[in-house]
């Protein structure tokens, strides 16, 4: 018998109940994109904070967000220069004021007349402003010693990881056999991972040599080229350096060798180079990847693909709330170099509040400037700081038994190796946690100590990390320091 026409509506309206978007209808891509840097131990670290603002008692009077290389968050001082100059540009009225210096006027005055209609909340090209982008350029000459940039290579954006995922793009392709597969380190940035898993592209593990201070060497990425080739197309090989997670800093000789292979092996080379201010070891030295193909001479300078990534987050800056970054491409198929133009633009531009503040940062006060002294003073403070914390982070741990700490010649972060006892390993696997996940959540419920698990980063099978930014106030980060090693002692007596 035919439904009535009551009866069709509500049937017609049960059936709408039904979602269009689930679990299991949603791009599955994006199931599978992991970022540990803000995943599950950072989700509860904030259910703690909530916590301990409802006057719910905790063994701990706060929660140490020590997981991310968030500067300005740990209590770093913004740069005089880079604010007097952005609030000049963002409200021009203050250009009467007689509290600014001349040369911060000069500048905001500079930038603004860069920005259609003067003003910093126009839209710039998608390439970002043109004059900011031959300061940057300028500024790369400077720090490769005269080597030419040319500003049509530059291209600004939505801090390094915008650029960065942009590239990736462009580069993957095929089904099967023939889908792209890019080499990362492990350990290695999140954002690779991430990226990878939704463009569906094969991410190709190589490992860093921990017992030689997580070195990179060209035999393992031979190695790991080899086995990739049985099941993909490795198009591209990714270096962060300095490192992160891992802090090391790559000699010449390395970036020589790891240029000479990815030439070799057809793969194009990108250089996340966002902590190249970030140098701190003794006998350390940054080298970019670009000063270093140039002076490798034909046939690798005429011919190796790079992309060279930087940006404001980090260095002596750490200003990770602008969003401000760029690449520089070198010989990259001017065809190829058309369509990333074309990709950026889709999304408009990169903000560009982030775009001045980068110009300041590749082109700070001259000697002659009156900035010029503070900008120094507060820029080689910071940067002193940071030395001593690499420092203090990697004596305190390697005094704990059970943890071992590479030395931080570099970046932001330590990624210590911690001992776990096998009934800990159990427990871990019996809740379905990584035995690291386990041992931070841990840590974090008993002390209000954040860091990220190394299995969130990549690690050799049956060694156990995890990620600590050295960012913390001294003090601060000496209590953590001491509290992480002691809890490390508490932990193993539990579970042994």
């Amino acid at each position: 018998m035919a439904l009535k026409a009551g009866d069709q509506s509500q049937a017609a309206m049960n059936r709408l109940k039904e979602k269009v978007l689930t679990l299991d209808t949603m791009n599955p891509c994006v199931r599978r994109v992991e970022y540990a840097v803000r995943g599950p131990i950072v989700l509860r670290a904030l259910e703690l904070e909530q916590e301990l603002c409802q006057g719910i008692k905790k063994p701990f009077t706060e929660v140490i967000r020590a997981n991310i290389g968030d500067a300005q968050a740990m209590g770093q001082k913004p740069i005089t220069f880079l604010r007097q100059v952005l609030a000049l540009c963002i409200h021009p009225d203050l250009l009467n004021s007689p509290d600014f210096p001349e040369d911060a006027k000069r500048r905001a005055e500079r930038i603004l007349q860069a920005c259609g209609g003067h003003s910093l909340g126009a839209y710039s090209i998608s390439s970002g402003i043109q004059l900011i982008r031959e300061d940057v350029a300028r500024y790369i000459e400077r720090r490769d010693g005269g080597i030419p940039a040319d500003p049509s290579n530059i291209f600004l954006s939505t801090g390094a990881s915008d650029a960065i995922v942009t590239v990736l793009k462009l580069l993957v392709a095929g089904e099967g056999r023939t889908r792209t597969g890019v080499l990362i380190p492990i350990p290695q940035y999140p954002l690779y991972s991430a990226t990878l898993a939704e463009l569906n592209a094969v991410q190709v593990d190589y490992y860093l040599d921990e017992e030689r201070a997580w070195a990179l060497d060209v035999s393992e990425l031979r190695r790991a080229l080899r086995q990739a080739r049985d099941h993909c197309y490795p198009r591209a090989l990714c270096v962060i350096n300095p490192g992160n997670p891992t802090g090391q800093v790559q000699p010449r000789e390395c970036i020589e060798a790891v240029i000479r292979f990815a030439f070799e092996e057809r793969l194009f080379l990108m250089a996340d180079e966002v902590y190249q201010d970030n140098v701190y070891a003794e006998g350390s030295q940054f080298h970019s990847f670009k000063k270093v193909l140039t002076e490798l001479g034909p046939p690798y300078a005429a011919q190796q693909e790079l992309a060279s990534f930087h940006s404001v987050s980090k260095g002596y800056m750490g200003e990770c709330g602008f969003r401000a970054g760029y690449v520089e491409v070198v010989n990259m198929d001017a065809a190829v170099q058309q369509q990333m133009q074309k990709l950026m633009s889709v999304r408009l531009c990169p903000p560009v509040p982030g775009q001045a503040l980068l110009h300041m940062v590749v082109s700070p006060p001259a000697p002659s400037d009156p900035s010029f002294a503070q900008f120094q003073a507060e820029r080689q403070a910071v940067l002193a700081e940071l030395a001593a914390k690499a420092k203090l982070t990697e004596q305190v741990f390697n005094e704990a038994p059970g943890i071992h700490c590479n030395p931080v010649q570099g970046a932001m972060y330590s990624f210590p190796r911690v001992q776990l006892p096998p009934r800990a390993v159990q427990r871990a696997q019996e809740l379905g946690l990584a035995p690291d996940m386990f041992f931070c959540l841990r840590l974090l419920e008993e002390t209000g100590i954040c860091v990220v698990p190394g299995s969130g980063f990549g690690q050799r099978e049956g060694t156990y990390h995890f990620r600590m930014t050295i960012l913390p106030p001294m003090e601060k980060l000496r209590s953590l320091l001491e509290k992480l090693s002691q809890f490390h002692a508490k932990f193993t007596r539990d579970y042994s």
